[in-house]
C-alpha cells in the first residue's frame, strides 16, 4: 500500500498569493480549477497535446496539465482571468473579439495566453523554426505566428482568425513599444 504525500504550497496567481495543501501529484491545472475556482483555464486532453490549459508561468507559456502545482511554488502564474485590467481587456483579448478569433471558445483561454507569450517572444527577438535568418529579429508574419502557436489546437478550425488576431496584437505591440 502506498501513501500519498501532501505539501503546503504558496501559489502566486494573477497577483494574489494563495496557500494550499496539495497532493504532490496535483497538476497546476487541477489546483487552479478545483482549488482556486479559476475555471477559465480549460482541461482539454490532459496530456499536453492540445494547449487548452496554457497559462503563463513567469511570463512563459506552459501546459498546466503537465506542470505540477508544487513545482510552481514561488513563481508567478497568470491565467486568462489575470490578463484584463479591470474591465479593460488585454490587447490580445480585444484582438480576438475584434477579429472573431474564436468559435466555441473552449480553446480560447489557452490560445490567448499562448499568444501573449508569443508576442513577448517576438519582442525579445527569439527565433523560431519559421524564422528566415536567426541573425536578425524575427518578423511578425502569419507564418511566424502559425509556427509559434502550433501547440494550441482549435477543434472548430478558427485558425485563420486566430492568426489574424495574434498578428494584429503583435503589430500593435510593436507600434506601442
Amino acid at each position: 500500500m502506498t501513501s500519498t504525500r501532501s505539501t503546503e504550497i504558496s501559489l502566486r496567481v494573477n497577483g494574489e498569493t494563495h496557500s494550499l495543501t496539495v497532493d504532490n501529484r496535483t497538476t497546476l491545472l487541477d489546483a487552479l480549477r478545483e482549488r482556486l475556482d479559476l475555471t477559465g483555464t480549460k482541461k482539454g486532453c490532459d496530456q499536453g497535446q492540445c494547449g487548452a490549459c496554457t497559462v503563463l508561468l513567469d511570463r512563459q507559456r506552459v501546459n498546466s496539465c503537465l506542470q505540477l502545482a508544487v513545482a510552481a511554488e514561488g513563481r508567478e502564474v497568470t491565467t486568462i482571468e489575470g490578463l484584463a485590467d479591470g474591465e479593460e481587456l488585454h490587447p490580445v483579448q480585444q484582438a480576438f473579439v475584434d477579429l472573431d478569433g474564436y468559435q466555441c471558445g473552449y480553446c480560447t483561454p489557452g490560445q490567448i495566453c499562448s499568444a501573449v507569450a508569443v508576442i513577448e517572444e517576438l519582442a525579445r527577438e527569439w527565433p523560431s523554426a519559421a524564422t528566415d535568418d536567426v541573425r536578425r529579429p524575427p518578423a511578425v508574419t502569419e507564418e511566424e505566428i502559425r509556427e509559434r502557436m502550433s501547440g494550441n489546437l482549435c477543434r472548430c478550425g478558427a485558425y485563420v482568425n486566430i492568426v489574424r488576431a495574434v498578428t494584429q496584437a503583435a503589430k500593435n505591440e510593436q507600434v506601442n513599444a
